[in-house]
């Protein structure tokens, strides 16, 4: 899944040459497209798994991902023809190309969340898959950008087509068969499968994350822009009305307790930060630096180590310290990297901001992400693995697809008030800080969220001690008007 982030994001220039592009806010589609229906997917992608089987839906999705990612590498060739535009095939290519990892990884996740019992196998496990995020990051970024800049970028997509039919292929042979609770009996499939809330959710989530990104490139003066912006607000907000009164919902909004709440409120904090701190860091080695795509790859070799430490420490510490010290812990370490990156001078060496940077940013990352999923499995039952999965799955890659669409807005409207006062690099720079900045307000906003899940969890802890110590106490208000010393004791 992330690989496919990096494909695109690292060597974007390069990509965007082909099409004749160069800003970053048309790069940012690049990611955005796959990113947006990473995220808009899941949730359909987990309910799927749970009714016909995990290693069915996880196998369909390499194929998937295999064919699309093949079709992606030949907006090269049509970009060439006469008869197509090819940075709209590119993008639509890319979108249906993030229907893959939709698929593959909440039923991945939720094999392994079915295999294991709550524990420290189950948390170390866990942990390693999330520790995979970074890893995958940098092997695609690094592929990626080695082929576009010593064949061609189009091989990058070829590549992994064929290694995802390999995988496809083996899945058939090492995966164990998973049970599937399809039921034969009076509900419809429409209602197992929960059509109404599964169109209404992915449409509007769809409108309104394909609003954000199109804004800076058509401006927001532009009707469908916001017409989209509404429309895919009204749809969610029926998504929800309708989650209520499902039999079977997409998502239990009607069941779900604070904690959730407030663990998906950090990972789509927290994340969103993430998306816009690595974009803009490209942005900044490659444009404003001069970097090419395979040093810009090379400099975040550091991701893979701190992140393998980040998901030890979780599998760990997880059941002595508690989940909210954690998210608080990952929280800090998104806004820190973050802050880092937009404070680094166009001029300095990789040794100082940016190092330490690409050196704290997967602390949040493989913190984040496997106590989130973690605490959602063991809180369902095993028929559930692929809610509990795909909420988490759906949090990340929604949230990295509409931050890049808030920041390449905010970077538009910077370089409209500069206008022409100052030289283009001043105004390309004025832009990315912006952006930059606002990752770190999402950063310290995860902050705050991930305080006020603590403090929640503080205050629930009091009142079970509270409970615990007196369970005969009489209630308040079948205590006698005067009460008696001994009634106080």
């Amino acid at each position: 899944m992330l690989s496919g982030v990096a494909q695109a994001m690292i060597p974007a220039t390069i990509i965007g040459a082909t099409f004749g592009l160069s800003q970053p806010a048309d790069l940012a589609w690049f990611s955005a497209a796959y990113a947006l229906t990473s995220g808009t997917f899941v949730l359909p992608a987990g309910r799927l798994g749970d009714l016909y089987g995990h290693k069915k839906i996880f196998i369909i999705g390499f194929i998937w991902f295999a064919v699309w990612s093949i079709m992606v590498g030949f907006g090269e060739i049509v970009q060439l023809s006469t008869a197509a535009n090819g940075v709209v095939y590119f993008d639509i290519c890319r979108a249906l190309q993030g229907i893959g990892p939709a698929l593959l990884v909440p039923n991945g996740q939720a094999m392994l969340g079915r295999a294991y019992t709550p524990g420290r196998r189950k948390a170390l496990v866990m942990s390693l898959f999330g520790a995979a995020a970074p890893f995958g990051f940098v092997v695609g970024g690094v592929m990626a950008s080695v082929l576009a800049e010593l064949a061609s970028w189009p091989w990058a997509f070829w590549i992994l087509g064929i290694v995802c039919a390999l995988l496809a292929l083996v899945a058939v042979f090492v995966l164990p068969a998973t049970e599937q609770t399809k039921k034969n009996g009076k509900e419809s499939l429409w209602t197992q499968l929960d059509v109404t809330g599964m169109l209404c959710g992915v449409t509007g989530l769809v409108l309104f994350n394909f609003a954000w990104n199109q804004a800076p490139i058509a401006s927001w003066t532009t009707p469908y822009t916001y017409f989209m912006l509404i429309i895919g607000l009204l749809l969610i907000g029926v998504f929800v009305y309708v989650e209520k009164n499902a039999v079977h919902p997409l998502v239990p909004v009607a069941a779900m307790r604070s904690q959730t709440t407030f663990v998906l409120a950090c990972v789509a904090t927290g994340w969103g930060c993430f998306a816009i701190w690595v974009f803009y860091y490209i942005q900044v080695l490659e444009t404003l630096r001069g970097w090419r795509p395979m040093l810009t790859a090379a400099s975040l070799a550091p991701g893979p180590v701190t992140g393998l430490l980040a998901s030890l420490v979780v599998a760990a510490y997880m059941a002595r310290v508690g989940p909210h010290w954690i998210m608080i812990m990952s929280m800090c370490a998104f806004a820190a990297g973050s802050l880092f990156m937009a404070t680094a001078p166009v001029g300095q060496t990789y040794g100082a901001n940016t190092f330490l940077s690409a050196l704290i940013m997967p602390f949040g990352m493989d913190m984040s992400n496997p106590a989130a999923s973690l605490l959602l499995s063991n809180s369902v039952a095993k028929e559930h693995q692929g809610i509990a999965a795909s909420l988490v799955v759906t949090v990340v890659n929604y949230s990295i697809s509409t931050a890049l669409g808030f920041a390449a807005t905010i970077e538009v409207e910077m370089h409209k008030n500069i206008g022409g006062n100052g030289s283009s690099e001043d105004i390309t720079l004025v832009g990315i800080r912006a952006a930059q900045y606002f990752g770190v307000g999402l950063g310290g906003l995860g902050i705050c969220v991930a305080l006020a899940f603590f403090a929640a969890a503080w205050r629930s802890r009091r009142k079970e001690a509270a409970s615990a110590a007196a369970p005969n106490a009489v209630p308040p208000s079948e205590m006698q008007s005067v009460p008696t010393q001994g009634q106080y004791r």
